[in-house]
């Protein structure tokens, strides 16, 4: 039986500062920490932060590593050491439980390896990028299969245009699209900003921040399709609603903790 599953490695820009060796080793410490947290009860995975500056995640359902990755990046506290994510889905044939990720080898983790190792040399660096056809080999003849390179031209395109739009935010419209993906509320946050309703709104327009989610959203759905119905719990819901649920209401009890100021 083939397991849908979903992969990212996070590294770390201009990690080599001498000042800032402990402090980004601590913070990747605690991330892993959260992400356990995140998806305790929700979705299986495995995460271990390796290498002085780097994650590696794999966990089940195809959207499951680029919503861990989207929030990761909004949250972030150091803006001069920005994370990038190299990312991978397909199938597996095993168990997530039986595998050490740390020796597994297998043509998904080589996938967001080299989409990691691309990134390195991007001088405009995108947050994201996938890697889906140089290692993956899938004889199926589905529609998906058959134009895998193209998907992911197309999907690396829309995410380095989302990369675009962020990047042109002034520091008050990334926190007020930040905190609306957390809070999904512009009233709620206006009152954590001390700022008024039509101001929250002038910032949400200018800095393209509905934009900027409907790409985040677009993408899972799409990742969720390609999965199939098995994205759905017993109840129906999808799964990838029950994380961002899971991960809002953590970052919500947390809020000190998170760089939202």
């Amino acid at each position: 039986m083939n397991r849908p599953i979903s992969i990212f490695i996070l590294d770390v820009s201009n990690s080599s500062s001498p000042a800032m060796g402990d402090r980004l080793t601590n913070y990747l410490d605690d991330l892993v920490n959260w992400v356990t947290i995140w998806t305790e009860e929700v979705v299986p995975c495995k995460m271990k932060h390796r290498a002085g500056d780097e994650i590696i995640f794999v966990g089940y359902g195809y959207s499951t590593a680029y919503i861990l990755a989207f929030f990761i990046s909004r949250i972030w506290k150091y803006k001069d050491h920005a994370p990038y994510f190299g990312l991978s889905f397909g199938d597996i044939d095993k168990e997530l439980e039986e595998l050490d990720i740390e020796k597994w080898i297998h043509p998904l983790i080589k996938q967001a390896r080299y989409a990691n190792d691309l990134l390195k040399k991007e001088q405009v660096r995108p947050l994201f990028k996938f890697k889906l056809d140089q290692f993956y080999e899938n004889n199926t003849l589905s529609p998906y299969n058959l134009f895998r390179h193209e998907f992911e031209i197309l999907i690396n395109s829309i995410l380095r245009l989302q990369m675009t739009m962020l990047k042109e935010q002034t520091h008050i419209q990334e926190q007020v699209c930040t905190l609306y993906l957390i809070l999904q509320q512009q009233k709620a946050v206006a009152t954590l900003l001390g700022k008024t309703a039509p101001t929250i709104s002038s910032h949400f327009k200018k800095g393209k921040a509905e934009e900027i989610l409907n790409v985040f959203g677009e993408v899972i759905t799409i990742l969720n399709s390609l999965q199939g119905k098995s994205y759905l719990n017993d109840q129906g819901i999808v799964r990838s609603d029950i994380l961002k649920a899971s991960i809002r209401n953590h970052l919500k009890e947390n809020a000190v903790k998170v760089n939202f100021q």
